[in-house]
This record gives C-alpha cells, structure tokens and sequence, in this order.
C-alpha cells in the first residue's frame, strides 16, 4: 500500500482526487462570483440603511434655529440649520431627511404647502448623532405656521 494513500493507522485507502471538467469548474467559479457580488451589495444596503450606526436611535433631541439651506438630493435631503448656543454663539447643525421623493410627498419643495426657506425659523426633534456632533436625523419638524411633520424612517 502507498503509505502517501493510506489513512493514518487504518490501513485504509484514501479517495482520490480527480479532476474536475471545464464545465464543473465554470459552474464553480460563477456560483462563487454571484455569492461575492450579492455579499458586497447587501453589505453595501445594510450600511447605508442603517441608522443606528450614525445615530442614536433610542435617543432624541430637539432644537430651534433659523434654516440656513435645504438641499434635496438623494439618498437623503439635508437641512441646515443655525442655533443659538447658550454663550450667544451660533452652531450649524447638519440634519438628514428623508429622501427627496419622501420630502415632496411631504409637500417640501417647489410650491408645496410645508416648503421651508433659507431664513425660516423652526423646530426640529431628531435622533442625534452617536459621535456628539451637531447633526441629527429628522424625526419632526415644526413650521412657522405651527404644522408639525413626522418623518418616518426609511
């Protein structure tokens, strides 16, 4: 017996590798190369969808500045915001929206009815961010007119 074929002590025979075909190979190195591509991309989704990652979802925070910009743009829209800081001194405070589809259903933009502007003054309750700088996701807001809106998260 091949001492190089034979299992340790048992004085069996181990099998023999034979080698695969061009078609089994091909089967092989595709399947492996769709399961890399879906780990990267639902990799990809869960980062971007995740929350919690950037902010504190269990906590919350509200403030009231005057708005500086509002820009609409995917994946998510961005208000900024100036707020008073308790020395007298203005923070810009970053924070997220929903997306720019999610915002015009909302009747942000254009000639909707909750449209807020560069100079409105507002009231925003968020998630704040994990890191403790001024940015948060909007959970509400309220206009000058006095309507509040709730945010769902996407």
């Amino acid at each position: 017996m091949n001492p190089s074929n034979a299992a340790r002590g048992t004085g069996r025979q181990l099998p023999i590798n034979k080698p695969l075909g061009a078609s089994e190979m091909n089967k092989r190195t595709l399947g492996a190369a769709f399961f890399s591509v879906w780990l990267i991309a639902s990799g990809a989704a869960l980062a971007h969808h995740s929350l919690s990652g950037v902010y504190d979802i269990r906590g919350s925070g509200e403030v009231t500045g005057v708005i500086k910009s509002v820009e609409f743009i995917n994946p998510h829209g961005v208000m900024t915001l100036e707020v008073p800081a308790d020395d007298g001194s203005m923070t810009e405070w970053q924070m997220t929206t929903g997306s720019a589809n999610t915002l015009s259903s909302l009747g942000f933009g254009g000639e909707g009815p909750n449209t807020v502007l560069a100079g409105d003054i507002v009231t925003i309750t968020y998630f704040p961010a994990r890191n403790g700088k001024p940015l948060g996701f909007i959970r509400s807001i309220t206009l000058p007119n006095s309507n509040t809106i709730d945010f769902e998260i996407e």
